[in-house]
């Protein structure tokens, strides 16, 4: 049976199945993404660019659609589905707007010669490997820029979003993408192997877990393919002495609880003046239990099911084994009865540096809190994980919180804001977070051939 299956995580009702790519035709998808490229690198970048902005009309045309087909799919709630879908627009919008000056040669000190020059230019087809946790914005993150800059795609999204897939395939092909340009695949993990092997293929970029990423970058780096990989993240959220514990709490929890926990840059760990602990659990908790559990479809929902009742049942072991090890459980943390993935945010504190809790990521919705005596002891537990995504750092003194922030071992720092992302700013992170950039310039210049042109008009 398939793998590619829709169950709506609200009902566990299984909706929809589909047909695997077969291993006969992985030599036919590469070979359409190649000769789809020998033309798409040369449409005009003002064409390419006028189709991605259609691309954006369409998203923001068709927002309800798209923000109630993975509010069934993957259980993001409606409201945060509908912000996904816009800024999933915005950022094709971006880069049919910017793009082409991106893509403008750049003219370097001609350094003894009659000119000298950089030319960007595409290098081919790529693989990505989307998640299931943002349908829309992943895949966006990464086609967007890959399609201005003139390469061809081959998506692989994650099997339980294979319908948002298709409907992402739709957009691209009606707003006049080439069919062979942006092809969607069905396909398996092996099947991925071999095309990241097959040397027509020039890079890929996955979006997904630890081991994801380790296996795709071994593939990667055995035929010196580039990668770009963002992976998972325990983030950090610095509060300061001279912090505001209570708004500050009510920011942090509704971060938390958004997509249900489920972000890799949610901010996981909490850390405030010792003296403060009791106030911002009690704020957390407070906003914890007056969240809305239930369908992600129904408008007064806040917080809706995680991905898949093994995905809940998951995140509730994790929790009851924080609590095993000596961890205080404030609430919530288990599973609710019934149909569907749904399981009550939990608080917890107390975590030590030989709990389980302390060095995992916890893809769900719990806030885990610590107290610190100092901020360079907040700064040293921030940095002492293996991940570094990114991290944030809330107080009334801007300078002095700029300056706990630019500690922290992260890809993105925020200062009173967590976890940002805008079509112009970079996105990614340090560590075990994985390595290269998506978004605004940075993610045009991951897949490309940053080409010289030296021109003298008397040989040297």
């Amino acid at each position: 049976m398939s793998t590619y299956v829709t169950a709506n995580p609200a009902t566990g009702q299984i909706e929809r199945e589909f047909t695997e790519l077969t291993d006969a035709e992985v030599p036919q998808v590469l070979s359409r993404s190649t000769e789809a490229f020998a033309s798409w690198r040369t449409t005009p970048v003002a064409e390419r660019a006028k189709l991605l902005t259609r691309i954006a009309d369409a998203y923001d045309a068709r927002k309800d659609e798209l923000a109630t087909l993975i509010s069934t799919e993957m259980g993001k709630p409606l409201a945060e589905a509908q912000g996904e879908a816009a800024l999933a627009g915005a950022i094709y919008r971006w880069y049919g707007e910017h793009g082409p000056d991106l893509l403008a040669p750049e003219v370097l000190d001609p350094q003894g010669s009659d000119e000298s020059l950089v030319e960007t230019a595409p290098v081919g087809p790529l693989v990505g490997v989307m998640p299931w946790n943002f349908p829309y914005y992943q895949v966006a993150r990464f086609a967007g820029p890959n399609l201005m800059a003139g390469n061809t795609i081959i998506l692989k999204h994650a099997s339980i979003c294979a319908a948002s897939a298709q409907v992402m395939a739709e957009i691209v092909h009606e707003a006049g993408i080439p069919e062979d340009a942006y092809i969607n695949v069905f396909a398996t993990n092996d099947q991925i192997a071999d095309m990241i092997a097959d040397p027509r293929v020039q890079g890929i970029s996955l979006t997904g877990s630890e081991r994801a990423g380790a296996s795709v970058a071994e593939t990667a780096g055995k035929n010196l393919k580039k990668a770009v990989l963002e992976l998972g993240g325990s983030d950090a959220l610095i509060v300061l002495d001279d912090g505001d514990i209570e708004t500050t709490a009510k920011i942090a929890a509704t971060a938390r609880m958004s997509n249900t926990g489920q972000a890799c840059n949610s901010p996981k760990r909490m850390i405030v003046p010792s003296d403060h602990v009791d106030d911002f659990v009690a704020t957390i908790v407070r906003e914890f239990d007056a969240a809305q559990v239930g369908d992600p479809t129904d408008p007064s929902t806040t917080v809706g099911p995680l991905s898949s009742v093994t995905a809940r049942d998951n995140v509730v072991a994790q929790v009851q084994r924080a609590v095993e090890q000596g961890a205080t459980l404030h609430t919530g943390g288990d599973a609710i009865a019934g149909d569907g993935a749904f399981m009550r945010p939990a608080v917890l504190s107390g975590v030590t540096k030989d709990m389980d809790a302390y060095a995992e990521e916890i893809f769900g919705p719990v806030a885990v809190v610590y107290g610190v005596d100092s901020t360079d002891d907040a700064v040293t537990l921030a940095n002492d994980v293996s991940f570094g995504l990114s991290g944030s750092v809330w107080g009334t003194d801007i300078t002095h919180a700029q300056q706990i922030a630019d500690r922290l071992e992260v890809g993105m720092a925020y200062v009173n804001e967590h976890g940002t992302t805008l079509p112009g700013l970079p996105f990614g992170g340090v560590k075990r977070s994985g390595f290269g950039r998506e978004l605004g310039r940075w993610g045009m210049g991951e897949f490309v051939n940053t080409r010289l042109r030296r021109t003298s008009a008397t040989k040297k």
